[in-house]
């Protein structure tokens, strides 16, 4: 039997590490693992994920899933044990897991389009995906994952480390680290970690988050890629004015300015990373400039 596709996305980027490319060497025998464990029939991988391999089957008794076979890594470690802790509810259910290969066998979301391709305004979206949210971090029993906190503090070593080697302003780098470094102590939710439009699917009528990282620790934390990702607010004219107004929406019981602050800590981290990891520096100014205007809505 041929081997599975490989998506580009995993050649183009896992692919052009060492450790990527021998994950990619082993693909169709962990494949062909899950196919025997669990008895499936697979179709085409999808070709949006970025580091592990999915796939829509279905199984002999002909019930819908997904096959998901991650590349080894911290942010994925725990992807299990918050599923299980969810039960289904705000995400996919889990139905059977194998830790050795990394491979999950999860409900499959149908018709799944992704929040950032659903039609209604930004605000309607908005909605949407804090409405999953708020789901996510009500679960009672929250499962031992990475402390926030923790998480956050190697950050904020990280950014000021990179801010210094590429001359970034230090205020902002200053502030960010700061922020890093307090914003966590608050909550004990488990968030998603990673909830972004994209990993917001369409299940009929109800929407389900997928491909989470998660933490324990401030459920604010969530919230900055949803603010600016549902719609470009630094496509208008007066970007802090849309972001304001987008918190408005988003708040609920949390306090704007912290929600503020998220977006000036992550998005300053966000553009130091892609300018040392990527070597992108006009990039990275150009999100600096953005962690500029998340400054006037955290204070």
């Amino acid at each position: 039997m041929a081997g599975p596709d490989i998506p580009p996305i995993l050649h183009d980027g896992l692919g052009r590490t060492p450790a990527g490319r021998a994950w990619i060497d082993r693909l169709p025998d962990l494949v062909a693992r899950a196919v025997r464990r669990w008895d499936l029939t697979l179709g085409p991988p999808f070709v949006s994920g970025a580091s592990s391999w999915c796939a829509p089957g279905t199984t002999a008794g002909g019930r819908a899933v997904v096959v998901k076979v991650s590349f080894p890594h911290d942010e994925a470690r725990d992807e299990v044990v918050a599923l299980r802790a969810w039960h289904g509810h705000g995400v996919p259910e889990l139905l059977a897991a194998d830790a050795d290969d990394w491979a999950l066998l999860l409900e499959r979301v149908d018709p799944g389009t992704a929040l950032a391709d659903a039609t209604g305004t930004p605000d309607e979206r908005l909605e949407i995906g804090v409405g999953v949210a708020r789901v996510l971090w009500a679960v009672p029993d929250v499962p031992p994952v990475p402390l926030l906190a923790d998480v956050c503090a190697g950050w904020a070593g990280l950014l000021e480390e990179r801010g210094a080697r590429h001359n970034a302003d230090p205020g902002l780098v200053r502030d960010a680290a700061d922020l890093l470094r307090t914003l966590p102590a608050q909550g004990t939710a488990l968030v998603h970690g990673d909830l972004n439009p994209g990993n917001l699917l369409d299940a009929g009528g109800r929407w389900l988050a997928i491909d989470p990282k998660p933490m324990r620790g401030d459920p604010a934390y969530d919230l900055w890629p949803l603010l600016e990702q549902v719609d470009d607010p630094f496509a208008h004219a007066d970007p802090a004015g849309v972001l304001r107004s987008r918190v408005r929406v988003v708040a609920g019981d949390l306090d704007p300015a912290r929600i503020g602050a998220w977006g000036l800590a992550r998005c300053t981290e966000s553009a130091l990373w892609v300018w040392d990891e990527l070597g992108d520096e006009p990039g990275a100014r150009r999100t600096l400039a953005q962690a500029a205007v998340w400054a006037r809505l955290a204070r």
